[in-house]
């Protein structure tokens, strides 16, 4: 055990999941250091029993008596009338002493870091940081822990802890998703149950074929169980190990809590050396939950067919029967005097706090005088208190009485202050409203900024394929081309702007994930990147972080998934210099219409991407043959969903069957006012990418009626929205 794990070894930190009342008393009762729950709103589980304010506010004050700590998931993205409520939906657990927030919504992340400063804002894992550069940009916002994409390996999560020295929460044990968290948009495009708002259906959990074969669990992913890797997660860095399962029982939480206190304290008091899990230790855990089965994550590997749960373990679950366990009580001392002619007096001791009470007078005794035995009887009698004595001293002088009644009323009086005073370091004062007022008025301000942004008449073009880029290139009717950085050869891009017209712009769609590939390329040639475009769109905060260590200058434009659902997260990208923003494509016509489009992109037409993954659709169908391809995945319903595998950077992109197609809604649209309007293609081929930006130009810019494609399509969320 080197000298760096010896010196973090008082911050390893279990953190257990706490989908009801009973869950988070069975993870306090296991060993849990802290419990992450949500609350009745903005939880990224939102069929979840979560705590409602009552509940809440007691949980606060039980884990911090108990020297826990207690997180508020609130990791969805907020409309702008969620977030015009989120002050009063916080401020009585701020008051109360919540230790800190996780959130996935840039205006959240602003509105807090303002609005409450002094409340910790951990980034959640639907930020999908996958990396020393995203996690260096939060750091720098205000955020004082990272909770990392599941996806990144335990070599990327030590040069993040390297690199930032912020607090590192990582997932140790249970349910993986098979998309990047935060890039997953199936569920919303399916069904119009958003992941992003906390009410996934998980349709990755249902069989898909490839070409015809037998379907399979392609898309479901084994359980994460790493108990036999803690000295490794230590080691790398990690401070927080992170249990999922907030839609799970009491018993699993109470069992894998249980084991992993179990294992870390073994590390830390024997070490690498001394470390073995019991096989026993380990088939209670796999009984624990067996829908799966478990698999070590991708600390140690970076994809396979080995994490899939194409056969799920024969027999039933048989989790731990939960202990018949009391509260937890603190150990106090006190001494209780009573003299006759004066008050009763207790003095109470807890760890380093001490109170004083008085009660009645007490009075001689004219029959039977109180004997102390009795009165260390009743005084022992704390009940559901969170208290039970240690050490209790009784002195009486002289031949003394005091009803019953006294005796407990004092009791409850002192234990009652004694909670006060241990609980008073953690209450907050009110911040001033005041304060929200001015933060809305500022965001406004850094919002109105984009009204300056020109509008182009003409399209905005993102092509995936030479055959893409041909057709748009030179064509009146485009004024900027996004091309993805996968287009052609790095060392080609510079070729790509001799086939422009003098008046189109040319911008790098860069990677959906920035991960040691991409920089790794994207240092190789940023000159060529400086050379070839006018500006570049990014999709992560990684890029964002990079370019501006590379002191990038030109134009910096986002995609959908940097997601803007309210106002502030659109002045939030305004204040990192992002020139335009694409609109998210879950907002309905009336909210993107509250939100804004000056300065923003609105896409009108395309496959769009419903998933973007670290494992491999290709690899685990077929073989690895290290190009990129296109296949199908067809689910249940015979809907294709295409897959196109992205090898320079490797992760697949899985598209919405069918594509978004908003010709009919052109009045509406126009009447949004956006900046860009953008056409997406992915599959097409030249002839059709030529046809679509023909028919869309008759609609949009000449005023003409045009036929409809005949072909499938979807309005998207336009019309509908997510709830």
């Amino acid at each position: 055990m080197n000298r760096e794990a010896e010196n973090r070894h008082n911050h390893i930190e279990i953190l257990a999941p706490a989908g009801s009342y009973e869950s988070l008393t069975a993870a306090l009762a296991a060993g849990a250091d802290a419990i992450y729950a949500g609350g009745m709103r903005f939880g990224a589980r939102a069929y979840a029993g979560n705590l409602d304010e009552e509940q809440y506010l007691r949980a606060i004050d039980e884990v911090h008596l108990q020297q826990r700590k207690i997180y508020m998931t609130v990791n969805t993205l907020l409309k702008d009338y969620e977030l015009a409520e989120l002050y009063e939906y916080l401020l009585p657990y701020y008051r109360q002493g919540l230790d800190a927030v996780i959130v996935q919504d840039l205006g959240v992340f602003s509105f807090i870091r303002e609005v409450f400063p002094d409340l910790p804002v951990h980034v959640s894992t639907q930020m999908t940081v996958t990396g020393e550069y995203g996690a260096e940009f939060f750091g720098r916002k205000g955020a004082t822990r990272i909770v990392p994409a599941r996806e990144i390996s335990l070599e990327e999560v030590r040069r993040m802890k390297e690199r930032t020295g912020l607090e590192m929460e990582c997932f140790v044990h249970g349910a993986m998703c098979y998309c990047y968290s935060g890039q997953c948009l199936m569920s919303s495009m399916i069904g119009g149950r958003s992941g992003n708002r906390g009410q996934c259906a998980q349709p990755c959990r249902l069989p898909y074929s490839v070409e015809g074969k037998k379907p399979q669990d392609l898309m479901s992913l084994k359980d994460l169980c790493t108990i036999e890797m803690i000295p490794d997660l230590i080691e790398a860095g990690i401070d927080s190990f992170k249990i999922e399962g907030r839609m799970k029982q009491p018993e699993y939480v109470y069992t894998v809590v249980r084991m992993y206190r179990k294992y870390v304290n073994l590390y830390l008091q024997k070490g690498r050396d001394g470390f073995r899990v019991k096989p026993e230790d380990l088939k209670t855990l796999e009984n624990a939950y067996r829908r799966r089965g478990y698999m070590k994550g991708y600390y140690q590997c970076e994809n396979g067919r080995s994490m899939l749960s194409l056969k799920r373990p024969k027999g039933e679950e048989q989790a731990e029967t939960l202990p018949e366990f009391s509260k937890k009580q603190e150990k106090i001392k006190g001494v209780f005097t009573l003299s006759e002619g004066s008050r009763a007096k207790i003095d109470l001791c807890c760890r380093e706090v001490s109170v004083s009470c008085e009660g009645a007078e007490v009075q001689k005794a004219l029959k039977q005088p109180l004997d102390e035995k009795r009165i260390d009887k009743q005084m022992r009698k704390t009940g559901q208190t969170p208290f039970t004595f240690d050490e209790l001293e009784i002195h009486t002088e002289g031949s003394i009485f005091l009803p019953m009644q006294a005796i407990n009323e004092l009791r409850r009086e002192s234990l009652g202050l004694l909670e006060e005073k241990l609980l008073e370091p953690y209450r907050r004062t009110s911040e001033s409203s005041e304060c929200v007022e001015t933060f809305f008025e500022r965001q406004d301000e850094i919002c109105h900024e984009y009204n300056n942004v020109p509008a182009d008449e003409r399209f905005t073009v993102r092509v995936c394929t030479p055959e893409q880029f041909e057709a748009a290139a030179g064509r009146e009717d485009v004024a900027v081309i996004l091309a993805e950085s996968t287009l052609c050869e790095a060392k080609e891009w510079k070729n790509l702007r001799e086939k422009l017209s003098d008046d189109q712009k040319l911008y790098l769609a860069m990677p959906y994930i920035f991960r040691k590939r991409a920089v790794k390329l994207f240092e190789q040639y940023y000159a060529e990147l400086k050379k070839s475009f006018d500006g570049v769109m990014i999709r992560n905060f990684e890029s964002l972080a990079w370019l501006k260590e590379k002191n990038y200058t030109d134009e910096i434009l986002t995609d959908y998934n940097m997601y803007v659902f309210n106002h502030s997260g659109k002045a939030f990208l305004k204040q990192e210099g992002i020139s335009r923003f694409t609109a998210s494509v879950e907002l309905n016509g009336r909210e993107l219409k509250d939100c804004g489009l000056l300065g923003g992109m609105l896409s009108i037409y395309g496959y769009q991407p419903v998933m973007i993954t670290a494992n491999c659709i290709q690899k685990n169908t077929r073989s690895c043959e290290r190009k990129p391809s296109l296949l199908y995945l067809t689910d249940r319903y015979q809907n294709r969903f295409p897959v196109r595998n992205e090898c320079s950077f490797c992760y697949n992109i899985i598209y919405n069957p069918v594509p978004l197609m908003l010709m009919k809604q052109h009045k509406e649209i126009r009447n949004l006012q956006p900046s860009a309007l953008r056409l997406d293609f992915t599959m097409e081929s030249g002839k059709e990418t030529r046809d679509i930006i023909n028919v869309y130009g008759d609609v949009f810019l000449r005023g003409r009626n045009a036929q409809l494609p005949e072909a499938s399509y979807t309005k998207g969320h336009f019309k509908r929205g997510v709830k």
